[in-house]
C-alpha cells in the first residue's frame, strides 16, 4: 500500500522540513519530491503536511505517519536482507557528538545492533570538532556532529537555532562580564558563543570548562553562568536566558552525517547506520523514553 520510496522522502521532508533541502539530500528533483509526498497523502486520504511560501509543517496525521514510516521501511529493509542474503559483518567506528548523550539516539543504535548482529559497532563520544578531525585523521568511519560554520560538507541531518540556556532562576549583571560555561577547545558552540560575544563587545569570563555534558548541565544547573545550546536540546532543569539579558543572537547550527574515506571494508555499514539515522533523525531532538 505505502511505496518505500515515497516513505523515505516523507522522512526526508520531515526531517528537514524544506522540500528543497530533501530533494538536495535525496538527489532528486523538487518537483519528484513533491510528487512522491502527493502520491503517499492520495494513498493515506490524509494530508501529511501544511504547507506555504514561506514554511512546511507536519500535520498530527504527518506525525503519526513517522513512526509507521520508520516501521515500514525497517521491514522492508530486513525482508531484503534476508532473501538476498546479505549480511553486514566487520568493524565499524562511529562517532557522535556529545549533543545527542541525552536523546534517542542510543534507541536507533541498539535496532541497528540487532538488524546487523555481525557489525562490531565502535561508539567515540566526543565533541563535534573533536570527531572532524578524528575523521580527518581516518581514525573514524561515519561521524553524526555538528557542521563548522562555513563548511558545506555532510549530509544534513537536522537543523536548528543555538540558545543561550541557564538556571531559571538566574539573573545575569550587565554591568559584570557574562560568566561562560563551555566545552574546551575545538567545541564549535564555545567557539561561536566568545565570536558573538566579541562582536557584540560584550565581556566575559570563562566560569566552567568540561569537556562532559553533564559536567555543563551540572554548572548551569548550579547557576554558575550561561552555555550556549542547541534550542531543541534543552536539558531539563534548564530554560533560555530571556531576551532582556541582552545576550547577542547565536544563529542556526546544523548537524550532518560524515564518511570517513580510509576503510572500504566498513562503507557499507557505514551506508546502513547513516540511512538508520536519517530515517529515525526527528528522533535526535526528543529525550529518552521512559522505562517500559
Amino acid at each position: 500500500m505505502y511505496e518505500p520510496t515515497q516513505l523515505r522522502t516523507f522522512l526526508a521532508v520531515a526531517q528537514t522540513l524544506s522540500f528543497t533541502r530533501a530533494a538536495r539530500r535525496l538527489g532528486l528533483r523538487q518537483s519528484t519530491v513533491s510528487q512522491h509526498v502527493r502520491r503517499l497523502e492520495e494513498a493515506t486520504g490524509r494530508r501529511l503536511f501544511t504547507r506555504d511560501t514561506h514554511r512546511v509543517e507536519l500535520t498530527q496525521d504527518g506525525e503519526a505517519m513517522l513512526g509507521f514510516a520508520r516501521t515500514i521501511l525497517r521491514a522492508h529493509e530486513r525482508a531484503a536482507a534476508f532473501f538476498t542474503g546479505t549480511r553486514l559483518r566487520g568493524r565499524l567506528r562511529f562517532g557522535a557528538s556529545e549533543d545527542f548523550v541525552l536523546t534517542r539516539l542510543p534507541e536507533i543504535l541498539e535496532s541497528f545492533r540487532r538488524d546487523h548482529p555481525e557489525v562490531e559497532l565502535e561508539l567515540t563520544v566526543e565533541l563535534s570538532g573533536t570527531l572532524h578531525r578524528q575523521l580527518e585523521a581516518g581514525r573514524l568511519d561515519l561521524v553524526l556532529a555538528k557542521r563548522r560554520p562555513g563548511d558545506t560538507h555532510g549530509e544534513l541531518v537536522w537543523q536548528s537555532t543555538l540558545t543561550w540556556i541557564g538556571a531559571p532562576s538566574l539573573r545575569l549583571d550587565p554591568d559584570r562580564p557574562v560568566p561562560l560555561i563551555v566545552f574546551p577547545p575545538p567545541g564549535i558552540t564555545r567557539a561561536r558563543a566568545l565570536e558573538v560575544l566579541e562582536e557584540d563587545g560584550r565581556p566575559w569570563r570563562i566560569a566552567c570548562t568540561s569537556g562532559s555534558l553533564s559536567g555543563l548541565i551540572a554548572a548551569a544547573r548550579a547557576g554558575l553562568g550561561v552555555m550556549a545550546h542547541t534550542r531543541g536540546l534543552i536539558p531539563p532543569g534548564l530554560a533560555p536566558v530571556p531576551a532582556k539579558a541582552g545576550l547577542p543572537e547565536l544563529g542556526g547550527v546544523d548537524f550532518v552525517l560524515l564518511h570517513g574515506r580510509g576503510r572500504a571494508a566498513a562503507q557499507e555499514a557505514a551506508d546502513a547506520l547513516a540511512a538508520a539515522i536519517l530515517a529515525g533523525g526527528d528522533r535526535l531532538h526528543r529525550p529518552p523514553a521512559g522505562p517500559r
